[in-house]
């Protein structure tokens, strides 16, 4: 493939939710470029973007797929992505490395919340916007409810180019209300007809609508337009261009895409009116402390950034990447951002799917893969230039967790290998150890998310694992002074064991976490002694109070002992130490602590009251509520941790999908009275 210039391409991600069609729209895409000689369906686990076997068996995206097809002299990288809120991480990346997205919308079911919320993230992206209205040769479809629900959610930005002859099964074509023409599909490929009497007045009435809408944006065709001058097609494409590149029109088109009809339409509205990396803004990137306003130039300094990275069992490690500035070649060599060390392009990609094809260069604007590079990470900016680092992508922060354990003792030899490289595939995946709960926790956006990771451990890393419940990371702390004598003292033939160290706890401050002080004079206990005393009060702390659970926030002193000249050892004062803390603890009062997160709760105005109530069943502290740019309600609270385990799942429930949270650790506080603590794990 030809390496194309910036206002050749055109960088087009496919968002919408399960079952919309996107998948099957990049492959009628696809077919109708010529890009393939024959479209795939996903029933059959045969098209190009869903390659993974988790896919094929799914039905549905499960990863972002990128594929290229070349229309009128252009190039145009698809960019399909899962439309479940669990793979949100996959859309996000490939929003990142868009230019335009075309949301999918099925005809048959309309416009759903996971569409709205999608729409939002690429309007806070600044990202143009479409819709492909697709399904209409399905039973029960209603070309003109959906688009009233688009009008209505997203704006008076929002513009039907187009609308549908025939429903359902006699869907045959479509009438484009720009040139006030029909195109008809009767014979498998577009043909110019005429549109239906009945279809005449309706069709006009947005006609005219739709040039006034236009016109409004140039002075010039808007004088013209008063005055009785109708502009010509190309006039009111020029302007609709700079709309829809300016984030303030919505371009609304139809079709289906199984059959295919209007497939074609829409790959010329794609790279007649959709922007090229050349209509966008500059994109800030910062070198050296300063920011730079970087333009797609292929003549710049080469510079780069990874929206995606996959491990292939072939190509092994691959990143996905665009170019932002200069001209990727192979052997090209480039530092990345983040580590400093310089990586060579060895070769450079245009991917199908699964299938790689190698090219020789890439311009500004261009997306495309490498395989191999060492250190590079999603989200990674690599430069021609030093070190020149591009805005974060922003991924989503994961909201479940699930703690792992391998199988068997091979298992456990490469899991950690295996999670290493499947965090690098996945930016919103977390791995974590806990040591006082000895848990390994996969942090991820679902349910689903992270049954995929533990699917996706075995298949490609051979790797089996157990999945368990997360436990709760519960401390102790001290309310009270209290002192006690630690005794140790054994005979056993020769040199005996002894040690008396006098031990006096008091609490700190939450979040000091230990203090040892030394009181001892007179030399009861020899100086060499000491620091084996405070040895063992840590390890009495780590071992647990009375609860089982570490001994937080505690100044320790040790005041009084007794040594023997011959049996006095570090070992013996150790154990001292460690016995007179544990006699102290039993009398100073001990409480459990429970981790405290600070929770943000996104939700639709009229979910509140169920939300409310729900958190207030979790004995959550609510600080307050606001609304958001878009209307939500945003909720702050302080939640136990252990109250927080599976929200995820029951914000879903309460509020239809359309609920979303963070929570960050914050603080410990003590467990109330009347609730359960369960006992500390064992190990």
């Amino acid at each position: 493939m030809k390496a194309f210039e910036p206002d050749r391409i055109r960088n087009v991600v496919l968002v919408g939710p399960p079952g919309s069609g996107k998948t099957s729209l990049a492959e009628a895409m696809l077919y109708r470029s010529g890009a393939l000689a024959r479209a795939g369906r996903v029933e059959d686990g045969s098209t190009v973007c869903d390659h993974e076997p988790e896919e094929k068996e799914a039905g549905h995206s499960l990863t972002t797929a990128l594929a290229t097809l070349e229309w009128h002299d252009h190039k145009v990288n698809l960019l399909d992505t899962p439309g479940t809120f669990d793979f949100a991480g996959e859309a996000v990346g490939a929003m990142s490395a868009a230019d335009l997205a075309v949301f999918v919308v099925d005809a048959s079911s309309g416009l759903d919340h996971a569409t709205i919320d999608l729409w939002r993230q690429a309007a806070d992206r600044d990202l143009p916007r479409m819709v492909f209205v697709n399904k209409l040769d399905r039973e029960h479809t209603d070309f003109e409810a959906v688009l009233a629900e688009l009008q209505k959610a997203f704006g008076a930005g929002v513009a039907p180019l187009e609308i549908p002859i025939g429903e359902a099964e006699s869907f045959h074509g479509i009438a484009d209300l720009l040139t006030d023409t029909a195109w008809i599909y009767d014979s498998g490929q577009a043909e110019l007809g005429q549109i239906p009497e009945e279809m005449e007045e309706r069709e006009h009435q947005i006609h005219d609508s739709l040039v006034e809408n236009i016109v409004v944006a140039d002075d010039g065709l808007l004088e013209r337009f008063l005055e009785g001058d109708v502009p010509s097609f190309e006039e009111l494409e020029k302007v609709l261009g700079r709309g829809v590149a300016a984030g303030t029109v919505f371009p609304v088109v139809c079709g289906s895409a199984t059959i295919p009809i209007a497939v074609d339409r829409l790959c010329n509205y794609i790279v007649e009116v959709g922007p090229s990396p050349s209509d966008r803004s500059p994109i800030p990137v910062t070198v050296g402390g300063s920011t730079v306003e970087v333009e797609p130039d292929p003549s710049a300094d080469a510079l780069v950034q990874v929206f995606k990275t996959a491990v292939d069992p072939y190509l092994g490690h691959v990143s996905y990447f665009r170019v932002l500035a200069g001209t990727v070649s192979r052997d090209l060599q480039l530092t990345n951002a983040r580590t400093g060390d310089d990586e060579r392009f060895r070769n450079v990609m245009s991917l199908q799917g699964s299938e790689s094809v190698g090219v020789d260069s890439l311009m500004a604007g261009d997306v495309g893969a490498v395989a191999k590079l060492s250190g590079t990470l999603t989200g990674d900016t690599l430069s021609a230039s030093g070190r020149a680092e591009a805005p974060a992508i922003g991924f989503p922060s994961p909201v479940l967790s699930m703690a792992v354990r391998a199988r068997s003792r091979n298992d456990e030899d490469k899991l950690a290998n295996a999670l290493h490289r499947i965090v690098e595939e996945d930016p919103v995946l977390t791995v974590t150890r806990n040591d006082e709960t000895h848990q390994t926790l996969l942090g991820g956006l679902g349910e689903t998310h992270l049954r995929h990771v533990v699917a996706r451990l075995e298949r490609k890393f051979n790797v089996q694992v157990d999945t368990q419940d997360v436990l709760v990371a519960y401390r102790e702390t001290i309310t009270a002074p209290s002192s006690a004598e630690g005794k140790y003292k054994k005979q056993s033939g020769g040199h005996g064991q002894f040690g008396i160290a006098w031990v006096r706890v008091e609490p700190l401050p939450a979040g000091d976490g230990f203090e040892f002080v030394d009181e001892i004079t007179g030399g009861v206990i020899p100086r060499q002694f000491i620091p084996a005393v405070e040895t063992g009060i840590i390890e009495a702390m780590a071992h647990g109070g009375t609860s089982g659970y570490p001994v937080v926030d505690v100044r320790a002193a040790v005041f009084d002992g007794k040594h023997h000249a011959v049996d006095s050892s570090e070992m013996s004062f150790k154990m001292a130490g460690r016995l007179g803390f544990q006699e102290a603890l039993a009398g100073a009062r001990p409480v459990v602590l429970e981790p405290v997160s600070a929770v943000e709760v996104t939700i639709p105005s009229e979910c509140l009251g169920d939300v409310m109530g729900d958190l207030s069943s979790r004995r959550a502290a609510v600080q307050g509520s606001d609304l958001d740019r878009w209307g939500d309600q945003v909720i702050t609270a302080m939640v136990p941790e252990s109250e927080m385990l599976r929200y995820s799942i029951d914000l879903r429930s309460i509020t239809g999908g359309r609920g979303r949270f963070i929570a960050v650790h914050d603080h410990y506080a003590q467990v109330p009275g009347g609730v359960d603590v369960p006992p500390p794990p064992e190990g």
